[in-house]
């Protein structure tokens, strides 16, 4: 019985425990606790709005070296990086001859070596019954000059045979279109052919193989697209403070040259694309073709102005509002307080009238948890 008593006594000192817990708990947790600003103080600033393009930059103008003539790579001179002038070889081409045009030049050569040599036969047969005083001069001169028109035949055809299996012949061999020269000067941008690979040489059905492309990286351009909210602030002509991602600490100047007069449709906007030249004027950092870039446009400016963060301020209908703190005792800790605002960079807000320049404001929360943590 008594062990039953004090089992009792304990559980309901549990129970009185618990409910007094809760109910300071709840009590707690309903009382409206204070809350805490940070105090802000308007400063003087200068506020830019700009508009931002997304783009990459890129050479002005990207030439693609391609082949005179169809064939194999047997050699590769130049390779990606590298500086050229135009006229330097980059790569030579085998030929490989066409089985019907081979047997067409062969066919040729007989031809003419079987007139050759009747012309020749016919020549030594007329100048001994020339020299005997038989035939007559316009007899020789005739079979003379069938007989240069026979040999030139012959040589133009064994030409044209070389050309046909080599590519080449001893009388064009300073001409040679077996070796791919560089037609501009500037750098190798890529080199998408190894020796071994087959090539094929541009005409009526196809746009042939590239061997090389060749750019003069100290023209570059910034090339992006403009949102259509956006292109109609901005000018040929405007200022563009180029930032490019992988090249850290460096800002390019730009200068904007193109927008397009007409828009593409994309994702559901319509974007104008814009270019803008490049000017590498004292830096000396190497932009690499392709790199991703921001370009910053100056579309308005505001220079000296009296400027709250963006986080003070509280809007009502068209309205503007601060809460200027009091620093007197017993009042209210903060004074609604009307403003006229002007241009907002989107983290500062220039202000015209309402405030000055020591006058404290309320800003953000504090948060104590995070104050006393650190």
């Amino acid at each position: 019985m008594v062990m039953k008593k004090i089992l009792k006594i304990f559980l309901f000192l549990i129970f009185g425990i618990i409910l007094i817990g809760t109910f300071v708990f709840l009590w707690n947790k309903s009382r409206v606790k204070e809350v805490k600003y940070e105090t802000v103080t308007p400063e003087i600033k200068t506020i830019e709005k700009k508009t931002i393009i997304t783009g990459t930059v890129e050479p002005r103008n990207e030439v693609a070296i391609k082949p005179q003539i169809s064939g194999i790579i047997v050699e590769l001179y130049k390779e990606a990086g590298q500086l050229v002038k135009a006229g330097d070889v980059i790569a030579k081409v085998k030929v490989i001859p066409d089985i019907a045009q081979l047997n067409s030049a062969e066919s040729r050569l007989n031809t003419t070596r079987i007139n050759l040599e009747q012309a020749q036969n016919n020549f030594d047969r007329v100048e001994k019954l020339y020299k005997s005083g038989v035939a007559s001069k316009e007899t020789f001169e005739q079979v003379e000059t069938a007989l240069r028109t026979a040999k030139e035949d012959f040589n133009n055809a064994e030409e044209y045979l070389q050309i046909i299996k080599e590519g080449i012949s001893k009388s064009t061999e300073q001409y040679s279109n077996t070796l791919v020269k560089s037609t501009i000067s500037g750098m190798i941008l890529d080199v998408p052919v190894k020796v071994g690979n087959s090539v094929i040489q541009a005409n009526t059905f196809n746009d042939g193989t590239t061997i090389a492309t060749i750019a003069n990286m100290n023209d570059l351009i910034f090339v992006g697209k403009v949102d259509e909210t956006e292109v109609g602030r901005i000018y040929v002509g405007n200022h563009v403070n180029l930032i490019i991602g992988a090249i850290q600490d460096k800002n390019f100047d730009a200068r904007l040259e193109y927008i397009a007069p007409k828009g593409t449709l994309e994702n559901g906007a319509t974007l104008f694309q814009v270019k803008a030249a490049v000017l590498k004027t004292n830096n000396d950092a190497f932009i690499r073709s392709g790199y991703s870039a921001n370009g910053e446009i100056v579309t308005e400016k505001a220079e000296d102005v009296l400027a709250v963060p963006e986080f003070t301020l509280e809007f009502v209908a068209d309205s503007a509002f601060v809460y200027v703190e009091n620093q007197k005792e017993n009042v209210e800790k903060y004074t609604k307080t009307p403003v006229t605002i002007g241009l907002s960079d989107g983290f500062y807000v220039e202000i015209k009238e309402g405030i000055t320049n020591e006058t404290p404001l309320r800003g953000k929360v504090v948060d104590e948890k995070a104050k006393n943590s650190k």
